[in-house]
């Protein structure tokens, strides 16, 4: 049976739709449908339950080593206070997930992982462990908002401080509740995440929505914004068949350091994501076949309508990389309709 998060009796209470996500009971939007609560985030703010996420934490001597090990990025420069991607892979190089860590410490790190991986992802890394750490699955210790948009720091600074740089977190307090607050989302617009106690999370909830600026978002919205962004989405931009290079994560993995997948990855088909702009009438979706005149080259992980660039776009996953520019078909079943390989990604802030 699909989960709650503390949030769940809000969304009812605001109309949203419900659906089972990653195992839990999420809004996928809300009667203002999903085009406004994406300009919303574009244009003024949105704010997103995202609780279903998983936390863990790595704490002692050895937990840098045990995460410069098991993940594909070094953390060994992380200084305290900031944030930094990150990858988990298979010895063959395929992605078990990708991931946020947090450095609250010398010996201290906090690790945001997937919903849908959470139980997989505690059980990969305790199978992994080596010497003198203490790792922790902290996920229901804490419930996480996310304001984003460009005017979600107007709006929490008349509650607290901010976190002045991208990737970086303050331990504070809204409105005498602990959180921690870090400028960091999945959205591609400036933003914040808010991590606090379950029991806090409708209170923070409805004080942000009490600015008129802000309008509550849902599933829906957080996709079309991620994909707007270029963001990849584990279990369709990547996967346990994908490495995090052919995903195009290579700012994520640093390869003159040993870690687990680092020979998988490698070893690889050396397999390319674009992003795929559409010039004929249609969506792209998921899985629709990729081609360069008769001959196929890859396939759609994702593709939707962008509300604020205004067309159809897409990623896709194909044999090599092509020039921006290059032109390309997409068979929507069995329709192949024009399209052309654009850069990623595809809005900036």
């Amino acid at each position: 049976m699909a989960e709650k998060t503390p949030l769940y009796e809000e969304h009812v209470a605001l109309e949203g739709r419900i659906v089972d996500f990653a195992g839990y009971l999420l809004p996928v939007q809300y009667p203002t449908g999903v085009i406004r609560e994406h300009m919303a985030v574009r244009e003024k703010a949105g704010l997103f339950d995202v609780s279903h996420m998983g936390e863990v934490t790595f704490k002692g001597p050895d937990a840098l080593d045990n995460l410069n090990r098991i993940f594909t990025n070094d953390y060994t420069n992380l200084k305290n206070g900031r944030v930094r991607y990150g990858v988990m892979c298979y010895e063959d190089g395929g992605c078990v997930d990708d991931l946020i860590v947090y450095r609250r410490g010398e010996e201290d790190f906090f690790v945001v992982v997937n919903a849908a991986n959470r139980h997989k992802d505690v059980a990969w890394i305790r199978e992994h462990l080596q010497g003198d750490v203490v790792f922790e699955d902290v996920s229901d210790q804490y419930a996480q908002l996310a304001l984003q948009g460009p005017l979600s720091g107007d709006i929490l600074s008349s509650y607290t401080e901010l976190p002045q740089k991208y990737y970086s977190f303050i331990d504070t307090e809204i409105c005498g509740k602990p959180v921690i607050l870090s400028q960091t989302g999945y959205t591609g617009s400036y933003g914040f995440e808010i991590y606090c106690r379950p029991e806090d999370a409708v209170f923070l909830w409805r004080t942000i929505l009490q600015d008129e600026r802000v309008i509550p978002c849902g599933l829906g919205a957080r996709d079309t914004l991620r994909l707007e962004a270029g963001m990849p989405l584990y279990g369709h931009e990547m996967d346990a068949t994908i490495s995090p290079l052919e995903a195009g994560l290579d700012f994520g993995v640093k390869l003159n350091k040993e870690f687990i997948g680092r020979e998988g990855i490698l070893n690889r088909t050396n397999r390319h994501r674009i992003g795929i702009q559409i010039t004929g009438r249609g969506i792209a979706r998921e899985h629709c076949d990729v081609y360069i005149g008769d001959e196929k080259i890859g396939h759609v992980t994702s593709g939707t309508h962008c509300p604020y660039l205004k067309g159809a776009y897409a990623m896709a996953l194909t044999d090599k990389a092509y020039e921006v520019g290059t032109k390309v078909l997409v068979d929507v079943r069995g329709r192949k309709i024009e399209g052309v390989v654009a850069e990623l990604p595809f809005y900036k802030k």
